[in-house]
């Protein structure tokens, strides 16, 4: 347990020893820097927003582009803009959230046709015939119970109810809180993520997995550096985690490689034959942010207790409704 305390430890010291903030100067390569016990340095808060307007899968009429240039790209980023513009006003729903310059990072102006990099289409394999009878056998016993979306707050995604975003999906940017903050101590790696404030500790020490019979929301990570490139390969996952269709058989290979002082190489590849008909991998560009913002999930999740209570009145006028009808056939009185 010491060394878990040092590491804990660690992550609560600001500023971090061997951070680099200053860019690499043109012309020169960029030399990695080094914790003071010799790591790979990939140390600080770590932004996603760059790369918000990318589509997760390429669009058909980028087939074979990674990424655009020129006049194409500034279409490309004028639609994007025309889409925005449109659906700000709606993205919280019935309710609005707010005009487009809300969102500072919608005006992003990444030139990649897509998150996912392989396969080269830029698309995701297509599920195993097991996923398919997984996903309808799941969709059968929902409508044999007759529930609702929101008979009870236990019928909403762990999101909604503010316990995980879950794994990949925290990586990839989103309307707000894309940013993520690495610490450092000697054999571990913390990762923090700004929406919802969720932390991983990352052995580097060579131990196993857990056991099968241990499962965590976050699944059970191990570390190590290959070069500068810090691999982090994460099992255990439960099946009240669902990552397009994959939950215990969830299994993660990241990749985390530091291109200069302001950018960090995120990749992670899905390799779950159970769900998927072949491995494939999804890429970010992060950049450097200066912190962390608060993230009240809990404190302001309004949206929960207005779903379930929307829910209760819809079933009064349904009843009052149906009622209604009942005496209207057999003439009785109200």
């Amino acid at each position: 347990m010491g060394a878990l305390a040092v590491a804990i430890a660690v992550a609560a010291v600001a500023p971090l020893a061997g951070q680099t903030k200053a860019a690499a100067k043109p012309g020169k390569a960029y030399a990695q820097p080094h914790t003071p016990w010799g790591d790979p340095d990939i140390q600080g808060t770590w932004s996603s927003d760059e790369e918000a307007g990318v589509p997760f899968e390429r669009p058909a009429q980028f087939a074979g582009k990674q990424v655009l240039a020129g006049a194409e790209l500034d279409q490309v980023l004028e639609q994007r803009e025309e889409q925005r513009a449109q659906s700000a006003p709606v993205v919280g729903g019935n309710t609005g959230a707010g005009p487009t310059h809300w969102y500072e990072n919608w005006s992003r102006s990444s030139p990649r046709t897509s998150l996912v990099i392989d396969p080269a289409d830029g698309h995701v394999p297509p599920p195993t015939p097991e996923a398919q009878q997984r996903q309808a056998e799941r969709a059968q016993a929902r409508a044999r119970t007759g529930r609702g979306t929101s008979d009870s707050y236990e019928d909403h995604s762990l999101y909604d109810r503010c316990i995980t975003r879950g794994l990949p999906g925290v990586m990839f940017p989103t309307i707000y809180n894309n940013n993520s903050r690495i610490v450092q101590g000697p054999g571990y790696v913390a990762i923090t993520y700004e929406m919802i404030h969720e932390t991983r500790l990352v052995p580097l020490d060579g131990r196993p997995h857990l056991t099968p019979n241990i499962r965590t929301l976050m699944g059970d990570a191990r570390g190590h550096w290959e070069g500068n490139t810090l691999v982090v390969d994460t099992t255990n996952f439960t099946d009240r985690t669902n990552y397009r269709g994959s939950g215990e058989t969830l299994h993660l290979i990241e990749r985390f490689t530091r291109g200069d002082a302001n950018v960090l190489r995120y990749e992670v590849t899905i390799d779950d034959p159970h769900t998927f008909t072949r491995p494939w991998t999804a890429a970010l560009n992060l950049t450097a942010a200066s912190h962390l913002f608060e993230y009240a999930c809990h404190e302001g999740n309004y949206a929960m207790s207005n779903m379930l209570s929307a829910a209760r009145s819809e079933e009064k006028v349904a009843a009052r409704e149906g009622r209604a009808a009942r005496q209207a056939d057999t003439g009785e009185e109200r």
